[in-house]
C-alpha cells in the first residue's frame, strides 16, 4: 500500500505538470467554427449616452458602433486579479476582463499557432522568434477587447472564458467615463488596423457566450491528476508502520 501510494503521487504529479503545460494550448485551424473565419461586424449608431452603475460608481457610456465578434481567445486578463492596480486606482469597475482574440485571416491560416500571446492590464502582447511566423500573422485580424457589463450573468460567463475557447459576443463599441474623485475616461478603437495606445476595442456587452470550449482533455486531466495525488497521499498515510528489529 505504501509503494502504491508513492506511485500514485508521482504519476499524479507528472500528469498534473503535463496537463498544466498543455491546458492553454490553442486548437488547430481545422477545429475552429466557420463563424471565426469572418471579421467582426460593425455598424455606426446614433444613440445618446446612458448611465451604467457598477461597484457603487455611475458611468456615462456613449455607444459609437454596434459590434459583433466571433473569435478564438489567445490571451486574457481579469480585472479582479490581485496585481491589477490601475483598475482599482481609476475606480474602473465596469471593465470585467480583457480578452485578446484572433479571427478572420489568422483563423483561416492558423498563423496564431506559431505565436506566443500574453496579456497585461490593458495590452495584448505577441512574440515569436520566427520572422516567417511574424510575417504570416495578420495584425489586423487580432483584437484586445475591454469587456464592459453590469449584468452579473454575463460577467460570470466572461470570467469563465479561458485561452483556447471560441467565443461570440455582441454589444457596442463605446466610450465611458465617471466623475468620482479625479475622474476617468476611456475611448475605443473603431478599426482593426491600428496599434499601440488606444488600439483596443472597448465593448459594452449585450450578450456573451462560449460557443466551443478549448483545452481539449487537459482541464479534465488536471482534476484526475489532483485526485491521483490525493489518493496516493491517503494510501501513504494508511500504510502500516514497519519497524526494523
Amino acid at each position: 500500500m505504501f509503494r502504491l501510494g508513492q506511485f500514485l503521487m508521482l504519476a499524479g504529479l507528472v500528469l498534473l505538470l503535463l496537463a498544466l503545460w498543455n491546458e492553454d494550448s490553442l486548437p488547430p485551424a481545422h477545429l475552429l467554427r466557420p463563424e471565426l473565419l469572418d471579421d467582426p461586424r460593425q455598424v455606426a449608431v446614433d444613440r445618446s449616452a446612458f448611465t451604467a452603475r457598477a461597484g457603487g460608481v455611475d458611468y456615462s457610456v456613449q455607444p459609437l458602433h454596434r459590434y459583433d465578434l466571433h473569435g478564438l481567445v489567445v490571451s486574457r486578463h481579469d480585472s479582479d486579479t490581485w496585481w491589477d492596480y490601475i483598475h482599482k486606482e481609476w475606480n474602473d469597475n465596469l471593465n470585467v476582463a480583457d480578452l485578446c482574440v484572433v479571427f478572420g485571416e489568422n483563423a483561416r491560416s492558423g498563423a496564431y499557432r506559431d505565436i506566443s500571446f500574453s496579456s497585461g492590464q490593458f495590452v495584448c502582447n505577441l512574440q515569436t522568434s520566427s520572422r516567417e511566423a511574424y510575417a504570416a500573422f495578420d495584425r489586423a485580424a487580432i483584437s484586445n477587447n475591454h469587456l464592459l457589463t453590469t449584468d452579473d450573468a454575463i460577467a460570470k460567463r466572461i470570467r469563465k472564458a479561458r485561452v483556447g475557447d471560441q467565443i461570440h459576443f455582441s454589444g457596442f463599441l463605446a466610450e465611458y467615463s465617471h466623475n468620482v474623485g479625479p475622474g476617468f475616461r476611456r475611448g475605443t478603437s473603431t478599426v482593426r488596423t491600428d496599434s499601440g495606445n488606444g488600439a483596443c476595442e472597448t465593448v459594452f456587452l449585450e450578450s456573451f457566450e462560449i460557443v466551443a470550449p478549448g483545452g481539449g482533455p487537459w482541464p479534465m486531466l488536471v482534476k484526475i491528476a489532483i485526485g491521483m495525488m490525493i489518493g496516493g497521499l491517503l494510501l501513504w498515510f494508511a500504510a502500516p508502520v514497519r519497524f526494523n528489529d
